[in-house]
């Protein structure tokens, strides 16, 4: 790249649906709505189990903490989404660029530890029952919770480091809705050739370790609920996983549909209605798939507006 007279940008636009200006009204009432109802759903969630003393377990002490998480990942990305749809210039500075990645890589990564370490929980609760209070002490819950914003905290912060360190040359035009490393690797004048080892190596492994340790629980899980002998109690023990068996197929599901790809196969249009499916509509459905079948939170929710409209 010697001999070029590179421009350094400090801000780029995000296209985002630039390329179907007639339909960005019709976008923005679709979206307001549905971050509308990510937002009020997962905090319907929150407040009940802080409200409900018999939810003070560690079961919806983890539901609540991935409740939070979802209302920040969708505030990350979709508040910015709505200003740009009705703005003309859709510019973002370099410095809240790096901030969205940060935080969209923090909390992207969080929800995949905490399906994790909900897991664990399920598996604990089925395999050993009769120690589920002691191993899933309260002290323990805070430690795996903590432990996970550390290790998400410092794996968002070694990506945003090698991005922000790369020059960025003109055209400053950002491919997404959003800021994502891959379509900024495009924009950069320089060898990106060490952020994607460090995603293929330490990005993977971040992604790779957590949902190992969900199949490896739930192999365990299985081999328990196998030995059962009434089918009433397989049932039982198995609806108990149903929710986060959901959510795992459906984070996973789609978050392997964008690293997994073949390159042959990635366009405008495909990626961004995969990280539509991974940043919006994951944590909107999140609230109804732990809601609609879990009897102890509808019961809850029951019992606080029976007493408030007294």
């Amino acid at each position: 790249m010697e001999g070029k007279n590179w421009t350094l940008v400090t801000e780029f636009v995000l296209l985002g649906f630039s390329d179907h200006p007639e339909y960005e009204s019709l976008l923005f009432a679709l979206f307001l709505m549905i971050y509308t109802v990510t937002v009020l759903g997962n905090l319907v969630i929150m407040l009940v189990i802080l409200a409900d003393a018999q939810l003070h377990i560690p079961m919806y002490f983890f539901l609540g903490n991935l409740a939070f998480v979802d209302i920040c990942l969708t505030s990350v990305t979709l508040p910015e989404l709505l200003v740009n749809l009705l703005s003309e210039t859709k510019i973002i500075s370099l410095y809240a660029c790096m901030t969205q990645l940060y935080c969209f890589i923090a909390l992207g990564n969080m929800e995949n530890f905490l399906l994790a370490v909900m897991s664990i929980d399920r598996y604990v609760a089925i395999c050993h029952p009769l120690r589920y209070t002691v191993v899933m002490s309260r002290r323990v819950c805070l430690q795996m919770v903590a432990s996970s914003w550390i290790l998400v905290s410092l794996h968002s912060l070694l990506h945003t480091v090698l991005t922000a360190r790369l020059p960025f040359c003109g055209p400053s035009l950002i491919r997404h809705f959003f800021c994502e490393m891959t379509p900024l690797f495009e924009l950069s004048c320089s060898d990106t050739s060490t952020n994607e080892l460090v995603i293929f190596t330490e990005g993977s492994l971040s992604l790779a370790l957590p949902f190992l340790l969900i199949l490896f629980s739930y192999l365990l899980i299985l081999s328990t609920v196998l030995r059962i002998r009434s089918l009433e109690g397989k049932r039982r023990a198995l609806s108990t996983c149903a929710s986060h068996l959901t959510a795992v197929i459906l984070f996973y599901g789609t978050l392997f549909s964008i690293y997994f790809r073949p390159s042959s196969s990635h366009s405008l249009d495909k990626d961004r209605v995969v990280s539509l499916m991974y940043t919006v509509i994951t944590p909107t459905l999140n609230p109804f798939i732990y809601s609609l079948r879990n009897k102890d939170l509808k019961e809850a929710l029951r019992k606080i507006i029976h007493r408030n409209l007294l």
